[in-house]
């Protein structure tokens, strides 16, 4: 008898053999990486991609879909893919996405692919390309270090030209910091405005205990975890070499803040999680599915998480959550790409800018499996997560509010 869950197969006479946890992630994230890698390896995502739009799309290119697809993926699956090699089941599933994405990073900026990603057209290409721009960061040996020199100058002159975009008030501002971030990690010329101007104003618009406005008013949304916790921590590392050193010009813009704040979103988040692994479907975006955990995945990734959030409890309520939404298998469409919705093909639900490439923001919920299966964030003792103990009856801790 043979069970398959999530792209893992397990063979048995009477009983099949569920998967552990990290088994099942690594299924789930495998499921969802191989149709884009393995096509876009070859030059083949373009010809291949079952494309779906929103049915109030604004007419834009919709060659800005491939870049979404990609680069939004690649964001969440670098940490993965620097593990190194091993002889398992997941190491080679993990060296072969490796290859596929080397292989693909280097035909996404070969003017002779058909691969090749609108660089060079709409204002859109700036948030994509701050993904793929983040995925080197966080994956800098293992996925920019082995380009070969070409690659390496076609990206940055493909960074480098994206200025020319000049991004609205709201968290775009991050996705030309990100960019720029790259360009000064990697020995290139970078705009150091574009970077202090960002980080100060998303300082400015931090609203209290965890949240950040999206611009100058404030939204109830998930943009906090899609963007704004991350890419705000994350430019704050790179600029400040870590915390070592301040911005002179923005002193309110620290790292240790920085971390602080998404440790109390984090905090909430995990809190949203009902004890059916749901959680609250409000904002717009809300097709971007597991990307709403990102700060929880990164607070875990980085070894960040607060003491009121141990691991085995994040593990549990992540592990909640992702198998509510991928056990069923009704989030991919034919081709085995992401379906526009929530929890199954939802079209209606998408907005104006969305198409199927967006959802790959999914896979920033992947995080944690950058650390190695031995880590305590994936040996610990499972644990019920807040609201699972709330609600049935256990003791579990009342919530405060941050004050910095």
């Amino acid at each position: 008898m043979l069970l398959l869950i999530a792209g893992v197969v397990f063979a048995g006479t009477n009983k099949a053999k569920a998967p552990s946890e990290r088994e099942f992630w690594c299924g789930v994230l495998y499921k969802m990486a191989k149709p884009v890698l393995s096509n876009m390896s070859k030059g083949e995502l373009q010809k291949n991609m079952q494309l779906e739009l929103s049915p109030t799309w604004d007419g834009r290119n919709r060659k800005v879909a491939y870049m979404e697809c990609f680069g939004r993926l690649m964001a969440g699956l670098a940490p993965w893919l620097s593990l190194p090699d091993d002889d398992t089941a997941e190491g080679r599933q993990r060296k072969q996405l490796r290859e596929w994405a080397l292989k693909s990073y280097a035909n996404a900026v070969d003017p002779n692919s058909p691969d090749y990603l609108l660089w060079r057209e709409e204002g859109q290409t700036l948030v994509d390309a701050a993904y793929v721009a983040e995925s080197f960061l966080r994956a800098y040996d293992a996925l920019w270090m082995p380009l070969d020199s070409v690659t390496k100058q076609r990206y940055i002159k493909e960074f480098t030209q994206l200025r020319r975009v000049d991004p609205p008030y709201t968290n775009w501002l991050l996705f030309s910091a990100t960019v720029e971030c790259f360009l000064r990690k990697a020995g290139a010329h970078s705009d150091t405005y574009r970077i202090v101007s960002a980080l100060r104003k998303v300082n400015e618009w931090y609203a209290g205990d965890g949240w950040y406005c999206d611009g100058p008013d404030f939204a109830f949304d998930y943009y906090s975890s899609y963007v704004l916790h991350p890419m705000y921590v994350e430019c704050l590392e790179v600029f400040t070499n870590g915390g070592k050193n301040k911005i002179w010009n923005a002193p309110g813009c620290t790292f240790e803040s920085a971390v602080k704040r998404m440790q109390r979103f984090g905090m909430i988040l995990e809190r949203f999680i009902s004890p059916e692994g749901a959680l609250p479907v409000f904002g717009r975006s809300i097709t971007y599915r597991t990307g709403t955990l990102q700060p929880l995945a990164l607070l875990s990734w980085r070894g960040w998480l607060p003491k009121e959030l141990p691991a085995g409890q994040v593990r549990s309520a992540m592990t909640a959550v992702i198998k509510r939404m991928f056990s069923d298998n009704r989030n991919f469409n034919k081709g085995g790409f992401l379906t526009l919705g929530f929890n199954g093909s939802q079209p209606n639900i998408s907005d104006w800018y969305t198409n199927n490439g967006s959802l790959y923001m999914a896979s920033l919920a992947f995080l944690p499996l950058g650390l190695s299966a031995d880590d305590p964030f994936w040996t610990d003792a499972p644990q019920d997560w807040t609201s699972k103990k709330a609600w049935e009856g256990k003791d579990f801790p009342k919530d405060h509010a941050f004050y910095e």
